[in-house]
C-alpha cells in the first residue's frame, strides 16, 4: 500500500473523496477529481489539486506583486528601486550603509522576504509525495520555481534544471559524477587564471584522484583571457573545460560561447560558473555552448542555501547520482536500487525548499523592475566608479578589461587592504578585502590582496562618490 493509504479518506473539502484502494488512491493523487469543474485558469501545473493557492484570511500578507516596484522596462528609477530593499535602510557607525559586497552576496528585495515568510507561515510542506493539501502547494511552488530557472538560463527544459546549495556544490556534483565517469588517467581538464577556488579545488581533486593533468590558460595584465594561448592548451586528451563566465576579483567577463565552441571542436565538455554573471546580465546557457553551468541565488537577489545546476539533458542522464536517499531513488531493495529520472536523480533528501521558492521570487523581481535597463545603470555606475578611481594617485586598479561588470578591485599604496576595508567600514562602506577565494588570480598581479568594492543595480552615483571620498580620507589618514 501507498503510506498513509490505510486512512486517508478525504483530502480538502471540495476535492472530492479518496477511495481507499491502492490504485484509486494513486489516481487521485495524480488526476483531479472528474466530477469537480476546475476554476478557469487553475489547472494544476505539478500536482493534484485543482488551486493549489492558499485561502485568504485577515493576517495574510499583501501580495509581494503589490510591493514591488514597477518600471517601465526602458527606464530605471534606482531611487524606488532601493525602497524595495529594507536592509539598505539603516545606518552603520551612525553613517547610512553603502553596500558595495556585492561579489560576495547581494540583499534581498521585500518580495522575496515575503515569499519566504509566506512558504513557512502557510504551505510549510514536503514536497512531491505529501497526499495533502499543503503538499500539493509546496510541490507548485517548488516546481514553478524550477521553471523560473529554466526560463531565466534559456534552457530547453525545465529537467535540465538540478537544485543545489550553490555554486560550489553544484561544480562539485559535475566534478563527482560527469567526471569521475569520463576522465582518465593522461586526460586534461582546463581551467583559467581567473577562476574561483571552488572552480579550482573540485577539479584538482579529480585530477589527482584520476591521474589527469591540470592547465591554465594565461591572461594579460588588463585581466583578459589570451584566447590563442587558451587555443595551445586544448587537443584530443582535453574532457572537461571549466571556466568562470565573470571572474569574482577582475570582472572580466570570459567569451565563453567563443571558448565553448573552441572546446567543443576538441570534443570537450564545457562546465560555467555562472555566479558572477547572472546578478548582471542576461545569460542563454543554449547560445553560449554551455554543458553545464551553475550560479548561486544569494548572489541574484535570492536566499542562501540554495542554487542551480543547468545541465544538457543527455548529459545528465547518463551520470550517475552523486548522493543517495529518498527522492532519488525510483525503487530499492536490499539487492538492487534504481534511480528516479533527472532532476530528481540528483536531489537526494529534503531539498531548501522555501530557498528555491524565494529564488523563483528574486527572479521575479528583477524580470518586474527591468533587467536589462538595471544593467545599463549598472554599467554606467562602473564607468563613473572607474575613471573617479583612477584620478585618485596611488591607487592601483586590479583588472582593466573592456567591458567588465561589478567589481572595482585596488590597492592603495602604503595602506594595506584589511586597513583599507576597516577605514571603509567606519564610514559606513561594506566592501571586501583579502583574496577573495582567488588567490592564483592575485598572484598573477603580484599580490596577496585587494580591497574590492562590487556594485548592483541598486547602488547610486552619490554612493560612489562616498567611496571616492571615503578612499581619499583614508589615503590622507592612514599613509
Amino acid at each position: 500500500m501507498l503510506p498513509g493509504a490505510e486512512f486517508l479518506s478525504i483530502l480538502e473539502e471540495g476535492a472530492g473523496h479518496i477511495p481507499l484502494s491502492e490504485a484509486d488512491l494513486h489516481q487521485s493523487l495524480t488526476e483531479p477529481p472528474a466530477a469537480v469543474p476546475l476554476p478557469p485558469g487553475s489547472t494544476p501545473k505539478f500536482y493534484f489539486l485543482p488551486d493549489s493557492k492558499p485561502a485568504e484570511s485577515s493576517s495574510s500578507k499583501p501580495s509581494t506583486d503589490q510591493q514591488t516596484s514597477q518600471l517601465p522596462q526602458d527606464s530605471f528609477d534606482v531611487e524606488a528601486v532601493r525602497r524595495d530593499f529594507p536592509i539598505l535602510h539603516q545606518q552603520v557607525h551612525g553613517k547610512p550603509l553603502i553596500w558595495m559586497d556585492n561579489a560576495a552576496t547581494s540583499q534581498k528585495p521585500q518580495s522575496v522576504i515575503d515569499t519566504l515568510s509566506q512558504f513557512y507561515e502557510q504551505d510549510n510542506s514536503n514536497v512531491h509525495r505529501g497526499a495533502h493539501t499543503l503538499a500539493a502547494r509546496s510541490t507548485n511552488a517548488y516546481e514553478d520555481a524550477r521553471e523560473k530557472i529554466q526560463r531565466f538560463l534559456g534552457a530547453s527544459l525545465a529537467k535540465e534544471i538540478v537544485f543545489v546549495r550553490g555554486t560550489t556544490e553544484g561544480i562539485n556534483l559535475v566534478a563527482q559524477t560527469y567526471g569521475r565517469k569520463h576522465v582518465k588517467a593522461g586526460d586534461e581538464i582546463v581551467l583559467t587564471t581567473l577562476e574561483h577556488h571552488s572552480n579550482i579545488v573540485p577539479w584538482q581533486m579529480l585530477a589527482q584522484e584520476k591521474g589527469a593533468l591540470l592547465k591554465v590558460a594565461p591572461i594579460s595584465d588588463q585581466g583578459e583571457i589570451l584566447l590563442e594561448e587558451y587555443q595551445k592548451l586544448l587537443s584530443d586528451r582535453t574532457r572537461i573545460v571549466a571556466l568562470s563566465h565573470v571572474s569574482n576579483v577582475l570582472g572580466t567577463v570570459l567569451p565563453i560561447k567563443t571558448m565553448a565552441a573552441m572546446a567543443h571542436r576538441h570534443g570537450a565538455t564545457v562546465v560555467v560558473d555562472g555566479a558572477q554573471s547572472v546578478p548582471h546580465f542576461r545569460t542563454n546557457v543554449q547560445d553560449l555552448g554551455a554543458d553545464f553551468y551553475v550560479f548561486s541565488g544569494h548572489k541574484l537577489f535570492g536566499p542562501t542555501g540554495i542554487g542551480a545546476l543547468y545541465g544538457k539533458a543527455a548529459l545528465l542522464k547518463e551520470m550517475p547520482p552523486w548522493q543517495g536517499g529518498g527522492n532519488m531513488i525510483e525503487s530499492v531493495s536490499f539487492e538492487k536500487t534504481t534511480f528516479n529520472d533527472i532532476p530528481a536523480k540528483f536531489e537526494a533528501g529534503t531539498g531548501n525548499l522555501a530557498a528555491a521558492v524565494g529564488l523563483g521570487a528574486a527572479i521575479d523581481y528583477i524580470n518586474q523592475i527591468g533587467f536589462e535597463a538595471a544593467a545599463k545603470h549598472e554599467e554606467a555606475l562602473m564607468a563613473y566608479a572607474t575613471a573617479a578611481m583612477a584620478a585618485i594617485p596611488g591607487l592601483r586598479q586590479i583588472g582593466t578589461a573592456a567591458g567588465k561588470v561589478s567589481t572595482l578591485s585596488f590597492t592603495l599604496k602604503n595602506i594595506s587592504s584589511e586597513d583599507m576595508g576597516k577605514f571603509l567600514d567606519s564610514e559606513g562602506i561594506a566592501v571586501r578585502a583579502g583574496h577573495h577565494c582567488a588567490q592564483p588570480t592575485l598572484k598573477r598581479f603580484g599580490l596577496t590582496s585587494t580591497v574590492r568594492p562590487s556594485l548592483a543595480f541598486y547602488n547610486t552615483f552619490g554612493e560612489v562618490d562616498k567611496l571616492i571620498a571615503a578612499i581619499k580620507k583614508a589615503k590622507h589618514q592612514l599613509s
